[in-house]
């Protein structure tokens, strides 16, 4: 079922809400190295987080993400494949790849420095020759759908939250509904100016929600969403929205992961609802990677 108005999905929610019964966190996770990693001009066209005139010390990147693989290791298996210069910012390869069990789902990105992204033949014969696992390509469709950076999974529940934006559109949303087999997704606008929904929204391994109202055209939209999360819904001012604090992710369950600049932004009691949630605050040095828009959770691909 795929609703578009908040009123629908509260329906929903009341009447036939999926079970948690599903892996609400990944297996693994792979990531791509900052290899040849700048900042792309014409993904910056519609990317308000990121500053042309700020460009990143490609070494201190370098060790920010081999930093970040490491301590990830500590709760799953972490591969990473090397950078590509022809694609600079392909260190988020979470827009362009994503995975459930047996498939590789491959994204239609918007601008043609990330589309070189989604060709890549090392990636795709990983999967498809090593793990025989089944390729379901979007990336040659008439639509745009940047993956798990428009769409946030509720992975326990099979439920897709899915921001409409300039990098996804009602035609991108309905593939990726069809894609990952989610039993419910709920589309809405994001506000003027947000380009990815895991920017304003994160949902932490099925338990929990970050949520910054601010990117939502509709406040109804997140309201609908934290009501499923009536103990467990963390607002986010704006200031922490652009500090990547909604940016984050569990890949284990009882750890949600976030950059050291979006740690830093919470209060004391955002920390303790988290706590009292079960989840353990991580946080990783990211400030030269974070210059090019995104954050910790943009960087991790997440195996099913």
């Amino acid at each position: 079922m795929i609703v578009t108005r908040a009123e629908d999905f509260l329906e929903a929610a009341r009447s036939n809400f999926p079970a948690a019964d599903l892996p609400a966190t990944a297996r693994a996770a792979f990531m791509v190295s900052p290899l040849g990693f700048s900042l792309a001009a014409e993904s910056a066209s519609d990317n308000r987080y990121m500053d042309l005139d700020d460009a990143p010390d490609p070494a201190r990147a370098l060790a920010e993400h081999a930093e970040l693989a490491r301590r990830l290791s500590a709760d799953i298996p972490v591969v990473t494949f090397p950078g590509d210069p022809a694609a600079p910012d392909g260190v988020f390869p979470n827009n362009a790849f994503a995975t459930i069990p047996g498939r590789l789902i491959v994204g239609r990105m918007r601008h043609a420095v990330r589309q070189r992204e989604t060709e890549r033949a090392d990636i795709r014969g990983w999967f498809a020759d090593l793990l025989g696992r089944e390729i379901v390509d979007l990336s040659r469709q008439a639509l745009v759908a940047e993956l798990t950076g428009a769409l946030v999974i509720d992975r326990a529940r099979g439920i897709g939250y899915c921001g409409l934006s300039e990098r996804c559109d009602m035609a991108g949303a309905r593939a990726m509904h069809e894609a990952f087999k989610l039993r419910l997704t709920y589309c809405f606008e994001l506000a003027p100016g947000e380009y990815h929904t895991n920017v304003v929204l994160a949902i932490l391994a099925g338990r929990a929600a970050i949520i910054a109202a601010s990117g939502f055209r509709d406040r109804a939209a997140a309201e609908a969403i934290a009501s499923v999360h009536p103990s467990a819904a963390l607002w986010i001012s704006e200031q922490q929205k652009n500090a990547f604090a909604a940016n984050a992710i569990a890949i284990s369950a009882n750890r949600a992961w976030m950059s050291q600049r979006a740690a830093d932004s919470l209060t004391p009691e955002q920390r303790n609802l988290l706590h009292s949630n079960q989840f353990e605050v991580a946080a990783v040095e990211l400030g030269e990677i974070e210059k090019a828009g995104g954050s910790l959770r943009c960087c991790v691909a997440e195996l099913f």
